[in-house]
Order: structure tokens, then sequence, then C-alpha cells
């Protein structure tokens, strides 16, 4: 899970990292949950942030980026699960550029998804394994 800059270094700390993966583990399971080192308020910025993402300069971006990506790689996780837009667009970015094709997820996907409230049209950047997980029915 990626810790946001402004709400969790910036502002809050670790109290609200805290809150973040108890909202991501309710939801994903405590057993399919896997932190990266480090983490919280110590974790690593993606580098999309502070206008960076909409600066008009990818070359920079990405390689200040090189040191998330390489975060998320060694936590070896199946998704990056990002609470903020900015992280999202980032990591996906990096996601691609270093090859590393780890899918990203908004936090507020996998709470819409756990609830059965993700309609198709919103499931096409998830993985094959998430697409069909509580699929509302189709109306008649």
């Amino acid at each position: 899970m990626q810790d946001p800059c402004q709400l969790v270094r910036k502002s809050f700390g670790d109290p609200v990292a805290d809150d973040l993966r108890l909202v991501v583990k309710s939801f994903v399971g405590e057993e399919n949950f896997v932190d990266m080192t480090p983490n919280k308020s110590n974790n690593y910025c993606c580098g999309g942030g502070g206008g960076f993402l909409q600066a008009g300069l990818p070359d920079q971006r990405r390689a200040y980026g090189k040191l998330k990506d390489n975060q998320i790689k060694t936590a070896g996780a199946d998704y990056v699960i990002a609470p903020c837009h900015n992280c999202h667009a980032q990591i996906h970015d990096l996601s691609e550029h270093y090859g590393g094709h780890y899918p990203v997820v908004h936090l507020w996907t996998i709470i819409c998804l756990a609830n059965g409230w993700l309609g198709p049209n919103e499931r096409e950047y998830l993985g094959d394994d998430l697409k069909e997980v509580n699929m509302p029915p189709e109306k008649e």
C-alpha cells in the first residue's frame, strides 16, 4: 500500500497510516495485505505529487520514482493500493515504464469492489483475478 505524502508524512503521520491499513485489511483480508518497507511516515514518495505529475517532465519524474518502483518490486505484492490520485497515476506509469506490470488500484476501487458497487465499465484496469469479483447482476 502506498502512503500518500500529503496525508501521511506532511499531515497526520502514522495514526492515519494505521487507519488506512485497517480499512484495506478489512476489505482484502489481513492474509492478503503486503506492506512495503519502509512504510507509514517513512515510506518513499512516489514522485508524482506536488504538481510533478502535471509538470511535463516525465524523464525526471520517472527517475525520481525509480526508488518507489524498486520498493514495490521488492515487496512482491500482486497489487499496489493507492489512496491518492497522483500516486495512482505515477505508480501506474512507473509500472509500465520500468516493466513491473503490477496493477495499481485506488483505495475507493477496493472498497467499491468488496461491496459490489463497482460496475462493469469500472473494472477495465483490474487484473483478471478481480474483474468478476462481486459483479452486480445484469439488469433484465
